[in-house]
C-alpha cells in the first residue's frame, strides 16, 4: 500500500476545471488635496462627498471604487489635510489613466479646477471618461492681481535695474488702483492705473535703483478695489542681491573660432559677469582691469602677456588645440607642460567623481563630442586635480582633459583640446536650455576669478522662499588638505528675528554633500548658523519667508475649464448639489458594465499532503510489527 500510494505520488494525477470571474468596473475618484480647498471653505463639504461615495450600495455594487487624493503628485486615499502648495491636475489624470490603461475605468474628479504647476489638462487626451464635480465658490467677483513679476537677481552698487510686472483685471466696470513697490518701508515706485473689461491687462517697468550691497528685498503692491474679495494676490516679494563690482573676463586669441562664442555667451549668462574678446595682436597688455584671463590656443605671440601672468601670479585658463604651440608654452613653467607632435587628436570626455576642488555635477560629459588638439603626455609639475579625463574612441586614459591647478593664491586651469562650443549645443538639444552647460562653464569662472582664500565649509542657500515651502539647504565641508570630509557632523540653527524662535537640524550625508530639509516655518525674516560639531568653523547667512502663498491667489473655482475637460474626454461636469443625479448617471450608464471572464485551472486529483501523512503512518506501523515480532 505505502509503494502504491508513493508512485500515486509522482503520477500526481490532475483534472481540469472550468471557473467563470465576474470583473466590476473601475471608478477612480480623485480628490484635490491642495490649500485652496480649504481657503474655499469646502474642508467637510468633501468629507460629505466621500462619505455619500461610500455609503451609496448601489454604486459600490457595480464598481470597484478606488479613491486617491492628489496636490502635486497623486497618492492613494489615506487621509486628507488639505495643506498641498500645489495642484497638479494634469497629472492626477494621466496617473490614473496609467494605472488602468486596461481597465473600464471612469474617473471622477473632485476639485476646484485651479491648478498651479503642470501641463493644462483643459487639453489631456484621457482614454477614460471624466466626471469632475466643481467645489468652491463659482461666482466671478471684481479682482485686481500680480499675476507675474520679472527681475534679475542681481544688481550692481548706483545702477538702475528693470523691474516688470504684469497686472489683470477681472470684472465688468471701470476700476482705478495704484501700484507700488515698497522697500525697507518705503515707497521706491508709485503708479495709478485704470482698468475696463476690454482692457483688462497692463504691464509696468519700474527702473529702480540700487542703493545699498548685499541682499535687499522689495514688495510690489496694488491697492485693493471696492468689492474685491480677494486680496491675497495683489503683493509679492522679491529679493535683489546688490554686488559691488563686476566681474570682467577678458579672452585672448590667436584665431577667429565658435569657441570664442561659446565662452562668452556662458560667462555672460550670469550677470554678474562680462567679457571682452581680443585678438591677441590688436590686445594693448593691459590685464589688470581683469579679474581672468583666458588664453585660448597661445602661440609666442603670448610672450609679454603669459610673462606678466606668470610674474604677477594672476589667475588664468589656456584652451589649447590644434593650432597651440606646446614648445612655448613648456618654456613658460606654468605648472604643466606637454610632449606634442604635429598630429591631432579627438579626445573624448569621462566626468571624475573624485574631483573636489568646487561642485560640479556631471552633465553628461561622455556624451558630447570629442575636444581637438595635438597628440601628447601631458605631464603636471604642480598638484593639480582631474575635473575631465580623456578617453580615445571609448577607451578610458588617465589623462586628463580639464585641470585646476592651485599654488601660492594663484589659480590655473587647462582644458586639452577645442570646440567646446559643440558642447553647448549638445547641452541644449538633450535639455532644451544651455543652463547646465552655463553652469558648468559658471562654476569654472567663479573658482578662477575668487582671489578669496578657500574656505573649508560652503554654504548653497536661496534668500527669498514662499510660505509653506520646502527649504533645502546644502553644505560643504572638506578637511585641512581641502578633501571632502564625510565623516563630519553638521548641523544649522534657524533664528526668527521677531520672534527669536530657534529650530537646529542635523544635515544629512547625501552623495558628496551634507543637505538639510526645513518645514513648516513660518512667514518672516530668518537667520541661520551652519556650524560643524566639534570643529571652530561656521557659516552665517539669513533668508525671508513671504506671506504669498499661489494656493490663495485664486478668486472663484474654474467650472469652466472643468466643463470642457468632461466634454473632452466624453464626461459630464456636476456641481457639488448634484451629486445624486452623478451616482444615477453613473449607475444608469451601459457602458459601465461587469465583464464575465472563464478561466481554467489545473487542480491535483489527490491531496498529497494526507496521502504523505498516510505513507508516513504505514511505514512506522510497519516498523513496531516486525519490531514486534521480531523480523528486525
Amino acid at each position: 500500500m505505502s509503494i502504491f500510494l508513493i508512485l500515486l505520488l509522482f503520477i500526481n494525477p490532475t483534472i481540469k476545471k472550468e471557473s467563470l470571474i465576474n470583473t466590476k468596473p473601475t471608478l477612480a475618484v480623485l480628490v484635490d488635496n491642495s490649500k485652496s480647498v480649504s481657503f474655499f471653505k469646502e474642508n467637510e463639504n468633501i468629507k460629505e462627498l466621500l462619505n455619500n461615495i461610500s455609503d451609496n450600495k448601489e454604486l459600490n455594487s457595480k464598481f470597484n471604487i478606488e479613491t486617491f487624493s492628489f496636490g502635486n503628485q497623486l497618492q492613494v486615499l489615506d487621509s486628507l489635510s488639505f495643506n498641498n502648495n500645489d495642484t497638479n491636475i494634469y497629472d492626477a489624470i494621466s496617473s490614473v489613466n496609467e494605472l488602468n490603461k486596461d481597465k473600464n475605468a471612469p474617473v471622477l474628479i473632485i476639485s476646484d479646477g485651479n491648478q498651479t504647476i503642470g501641463n493644462d489638462y483643459e487639453y489631456i487626451n484621457s482614454k477614460q471618461h471624466i466626471y469632475p464635480i466643481v467645489i468652491g465658490d463659482t461666482t466671478k467677483y471684481k479682482d485686481l492681481k500680480i499675476s507675474q513679476l520679472n527681475v534679475n537677481k542681481y544688481s550692481y552698487i548706483k545702477n538702475k535695474f528693470p523691474v516688470e510686472v504684469i497686472l489683470n483685471y477681472e470684472g465688468e466696470e471701470t476700476a482705478k488702483s495704484r501700484f507700488s513697490i515698497f522697500s525697507g518701508g518705503k515707497t521706491v515706485f508709485s503708479e495709478n492705473v485704470t482698468f475696463s473689461k476690454i482692457e483688462n491687462s497692463k504691464t509696468i517697468t519700474a527702473n529702480l535703483t540700487s542703493n545699498k550691497e548685499g541682499v535687499n528685498y522689495y514688495t510690489a503692491s496694488i491697492r485693493k478695489i471696492e468689492g474685491e474679495k480677494n486680496t491675497r494676490n495683489n503683493t509679492k516679494s522679491f529679493p535683489i542681491e546688490v554686488i559691488d563690482e563686476q566681474t570682467k573676463v577678458l579672452i585672448l586669441s590667436s584665431i577667429l573660432h565658435p569657441d570664442l562664442g561659446a565662452f562668452k555667451k556662458a560667462i555672460e549668462s550670469n550677470k554678474q559677469r562680462s567679457v571682452d574678446v581680443q585678438l591677441i595682436h590688436k590686445f594693448n597688455n593691459q590685464i589688470n582691469d581683469y579679474q581672468l584671463v583666458i588664453l585660448f590656443q597661445p602661440d609666442n605671440r603670448f610672450n609679454s602677456i603669459l610673462s606678466q601672468i606668470v610674474e604677477r601670479k594672476s589667475n588664468f585658463l589656456l584652451v589649447s588645440g590644434a593650432n597651440t604651440d606646446w614648445n612655448f608654452i613648456n618654456k613658460k613653467q606654468v605648472g604643466f607642460s606637454k610632449k606634442a607632435i604635429n598630429q591631432t587628436e579627438n579626445y573624448g570626455a569621462t566626468y571624475n567623481e573624485s574631483f573636489l576642488t568646487f561642485f560640479q555635477k556631471d552633465i553628461g560629459f561622455n556624451e558630447f563630442s570629442p575636444l581637438k588638439d595635438k597628440f601628447g603626455e601631458i605631464t603636471f609639475s604642480r598638484d593639480h586635480q582631474d575635473l575631465l579625463l580623456q578617453n580615445i574612441n571609448g577607451v578610458q586614459t588617465q589623462q586628463p582633459l580639464l585641470s585646476v591647478l592651485e599654488q601660492n593664491n594663484q589659480k590655473t586651469a587647462v582644458l586639452f583640446g577645442e570646440g567646446i562650443w559643440k558642447w553647448r549645443s549638445s547641452s541644449f538639444m538633450d535639455s532644451n536650455s544651455f543652463l547646465d552647460f552655463d553652469q558648468f562653464i559658471g562654476n569654472l569662472v567663479q573658482y578662477l576669478a575668487s582671489k578669496k582664500k578657500r574656505n573649508r565649509l560652503e554654504i548653497n542657500a536661496e534668500n527669498l522662499y514662499p510660505a509653506n515651502s520646502t527649504i533645502n539647504i546644502s553644505a560643504f565641508y572638506v578637511d585641512k588638505n581641502y578633501n571632502f570630509d564625510d565623516r563630519a557632523s553638521v548641523e544649522i540653527t534657524i533664528t526668527n528675528k521677531e520672534t527669536k524662535e530657534v529650530t537646529k537640524l542635523p544635515f544629512s550625508l547625501i552623495n558628496k554633500s551634507y543637505q538639510a530639509t526645513v518645514e513648516n516655518l513660518s512667514s518672516g525674516d530668518y537667520s541661520y548658523k551652519v556650524s560643524v560639531v566639534g570643529q571652530n568653523i561656521s557659516k552665517y547667512g539669513h533668508f525671508k519667508i513671504t506671506d504669498y502663498e499661489i494656493e490663495e491667489q485664486f478668486t472663484h473655482a474654474d467650472s469652466e475649464k472643468l466643463q470642457k475637460l468632461a466634454q473632452k474626454a466624453g464626461g459630464k461636469m456636476f456641481y457639488k448639489n448634484q451629486t445624486n443625479i452623478l451616482f444615477k448617471d453613473l449607475i444608469d450608464n451601459k457602458a459601465y458594465f461587469t465583464t464575465q471572464k472563464s478561466i481554467t485551472k489545473e487542480e491535483n486529483l489527490i491531496d498529497w499532503k494526507w496521502i504523505l501523512f498516510f505513507v508516513i503512518g504505514l511505514f512506522t506501523a510497519e516498523w513496531f510489527i516486525r519490531k514486534y515480532y521480531g523480523k528486525i
